[in-house]
């Protein structure tokens, strides 16, 4: 039996801004509507807004990881959409021996990575 990844679930008290920020700054595909939730494409993977509260892990070990992160071709390509939508990067574009990427919280609070990874 094979396993895969299938679905993605964040929460967002506000639905709306929560779908835009994910269409029009990340730039993912939005499907069709299954009434009260929205779900866009991943490639095979389905990410679902959910209408509620995110709450935070309290205590964790690291303290700042993200709840989903995104690979990018081109990490100055995503900064430059993320900042002409008005998104803050609280900890500027941080770097590995193997990628670089920049987190954020998207307009629930969840907090996001955008990753660029060297060819190996």
């Amino acid at each position: 039996m094979k396993t895969r990844l299938a679905v993605v679930s964040l929460w967002a008290e506000n639905v709306p801004e929560a779908v835009h920020f994910y269409r029009d700054v990340v730039g993912l595909k939005l499907l069709p509507s299954h009434g009260w939730h929205q779900h866009f494409d991943l490639g095979g993977t389905y990410l679902v807004i959910l209408s509620g509260k995110p709450v935070p892990a309290q205590n964790s070990l690291p303290s700042r990881f993200p709840l989903l992160a995104f690979g990018v071709a081109n990490l100055e390509a995503a900064i430059e959409k993320l900042e002409a939508h008005h998104v803050q990067r609280p900890w500027g574009i941080e770097q590995d021996a193997n990628s670089r990427w920049v987190m954020f919280t998207d307009p629930a609070g969840n907090l996001i990575e955008m990753a660029e990874f060297r060819q190996r």
